[in-house]
């Protein structure tokens, strides 16, 4: 980056007047792939760059096999918009990522993800994968008093070489600091969503529930680490 597809869509911001969040395929040297997002400005420049930290190894998801991961940190970038960060995917599990962009200045949190059922775990395990999807992100939004912006695919994708494939559960959604989903797209088909993001209620959720003022910031230590295995 910069490459084709964000020279291209720098003319899309343009012409639109928008801020556009590109999930890329990044080739940053032969051998060293990352799993990245560009941040295009209203103007059409790139205003940042974020490469996926937490890299995923599950059926279906071999993605160690070859993705590097990110090193960048969790960063807030200014734009025409306001200031926004975004994390891809298996970063939303991770509330140590979506801290640290709140505490970069973020007002929000955007989450391209692609995740769904495999067949033969909907039944047994599907509410409740999709409803911890959820509640994870909307816990990000309040704990850190931003809005969050999940964006999901839709449809059922089946592997070339044969297989069950997954089903991916649509359902983008934006809440709102407080964790209230005020824009939520369908399941099963591919939309635009539109939501109102407020900065003056942000502003005031954050006084009246002030977690960032309140942190004990001397008493994390530990959190750096691995796991804490229990001392003698």
């Amino acid at each position: 980056m910069p490459g084709p597809t964000t020279e291209a869509l720098g003319r899309v911001a343009q012409k639109t007047n928008t801020v556009i969040i590109a999930p890329l395929f990044e080739r940053r040297a032969p051998g060293i792939y990352h799993n990245s997002a560009a941040i295009i400005d209203a103007d059409g420049r790139i205003a940042g760059v974020y490469r996926k930290m937490h890299i995923p190894d599950d059926p279906a998801y071999y993605e160690k096999f070859y993705f590097t991961p990110g090193d960048l940190g969790f960063r807030a970038f200014s734009t025409s918009a306001g200031k926004i960060a975004t994390l891809i995917c298996w970063d939303q599990w991770y509330p140590e990522g979506a801290r640290l962009a709140a505490l970069n200045g973020a007002c929000i949190l955007f989450y391209p993800t692609a995740i769904g059922w495999h067949p033969s775990e909907k039944e047994s395990n599907g509410e409740a994968q999709r409803d911890s999807w959820r509640t994870i992100q909307r816990s990000h939004a309040i704990a850190n008093g931003l809005y969050v912006a999940a964006v999901n695919r839709v449809g059922h994708e089946t592997p070339a070489e044969g297989g069950a494939g997954l089903e991916f559960w649509g359902g983008s959604f934006l809440c709102d600091p407080q964790g209230v989903v005020i824009a939520e797209a369908s399941t099963d088909r591919e939309e635009i969503l539109y939501g109102e993001v407020d900065l003056a209620h942000l502003e005031d959720v954050r006084r009246n529930w002030p977690f960032l003022r309140d942190r004990r910031i001397d008493a994390y230590a530990g959190l750096e680490q691995r796991f804490l295995d229990e001392k003698p």
